[in-house]
């Protein structure tokens, strides 16, 4: 027979989660009620995720610079997301570690340089 009181931990762990994660989504939506914060107006409810509004054709062209400043951002977030890391362990690791960590930062320092000269980094 199976001992299901192992489990109560976890059912436990996973409803105080989920009175947490529904506290923090709902509970800002109906203090925004009672504050006043809740206006709709044409502003508010129009689109914001590419910074143009939405077109009825969905195969229309636009401008590739979102593509750009998405890109820089993943890599400049990626250089960020291995920084840290290496930071609380460099000591331990040596002078190979630190010397593979600056060439590392001078790649990415002369990719952001060649962005910048070739205007990726301009919006208009």
């Amino acid at each position: 027979m199976i001992d299901l009181s192992q489990y109560l931990p976890i059912l436990l762990f996973l409803g105080v989660a989920l009175l947490l994660s529904s506290a923090f989504v709902f509970l800002p939506m109906v203090a925004q009620r009672f504050t006043g914060a809740y206006k709709p107006s044409a502003e508010k409810l129009s689109e914001y995720e590419c910074g143009f509004p939405a077109f009825e054709d969905p195969r229309s062209q636009f401008d590739v610079r979102f593509y750009l400043v998405a890109i820089l951002f993943i890599i400049f977030d990626l250089e960020a997301a291995f920084l840290y890391p290496w930071a609380v362990s460099v000591f331990k690791l040596g002078w190979v570690a630190w010397a593979s960590m600056m060439v590392f930062i001078v790649e990415l320092a002369l990719g952001l340089v060649y962005a910048w000269k070739k205007g990726a980094l301009e919006w208009e």
